[in-house]
């Protein structure tokens, strides 16, 4: 069986406020992009094997979320052996949802292989335990995420027929470095408002908390901001804690000069 995880961009986000449980609530909304990672399930009669290609994933693989996935399902669900093959292509830790999205996927592949008849619901319930804004992958439709991002509610937003340019410079921005130099405050305008304003009107209504922090730490990702506003971006913003930053325009842009070190992706919405 073969699945196409995808990646999705935040469009606004607000830190609303810091939680018992160390985590913080906040209110974005999440929107699916085609940039893609491919995964592969085979049946095995001998042992459990994960593959990893394209994008090389640091560190032991019993700690690739998709492994883990595998392993939470085998233990409660009694699944046969299996072969996990994930060519990456989406960059991990570019705020962009990459491992959230392989963990859903595998999720949702796994109960069709096996036959599991688990409902969204229960879907969305297992992989919030591997990551906050797993949940939405499930679905996989634009959505007003909140609390800690795993719970969530349908939006009416279509953006097909604009086009998206995503540039990530490389830069690993921790998530508790984002985090730490934030004062969670409520908005006067929840993002679920602020979104149905035009999107000529979003530069001026919808932000993002993190970048704040994360412009401070590295200027390099707020200048690839205003680049793209430069380029034409009708809105632009960071995508989650960084570092990616997307820009949506009305028309195809013309060939646009970054960094050659720079990941740079360009498609329609």
């Amino acid at each position: 069986m073969l699945c196409f995880p995808n990646a999705k961009i935040n469009i606004g986000l607000n830190v609303v406020s810091k939680r018992t449980d160390g985590f913080h609530n906040i209110e974005t909304v999440f929107y699916p992009i085609g940039l893609q990672d491919i995964i592969e399930i085979t049946p095995t009669s001998t042992h459990v094997e994960f593959i990893n290609t394209g994008v090389q994933i640091n560190g032991n693989e019993t700690d690739n979320l998709v492994v883990k996935v595998y392993q939470y399902f085998k233990e409660n669900y009694q699944l046969s052996n299996i072969k996990l093959h994930l060519h990456k292509q989406i960059p991990f830790g570019a705020g962009l949802g990459g491992g959230s999205a392989d963990a859903a996927f595998t999720a949702v592949a796994l109960n069709r292989q096996f036959e599991l008849n688990l409902p969204n619901e229960q879907l969305e319930a297992i992989v919030s335990i591997f990551g906050s804004d797993c949940a939405f992958f499930v679905k996989n439709t634009p959505a007003f995420g909140f609390g800690r991002g795993n719970e969530l509610s349908e939006i009416n937003l279509n953006l097909s027929g604009y086009y998206l340019v995503l540039v990530n410079p490389g830069i690993h921005v921790a998530t508790k470095d984002a985090y730490s130099l934030i004062n969670p405050a409520v908005p006067l305008v929840s993002v679920s408002e602020a979104i149905k304003q035009p999107i000529t009107e979003w530069k001026y209504v919808l932000s993002n908390d993190f970048e704040r922090s994360v412009f401070t730490l590295f200027p390099e990702i707020e200048n690839l901001k205003e680049q793209l506003y430069k380029l034409g971006a009708l809105y632009a913003q960071m995508s989650g804690s960084g570092s990616s930053v997307f820009g949506i325009f009305s028309t195809e842009p013309d060939e646009m000069a970054f960094n050659s070190n720079y990941f740079v992706w360009k498609g329609k919405l």
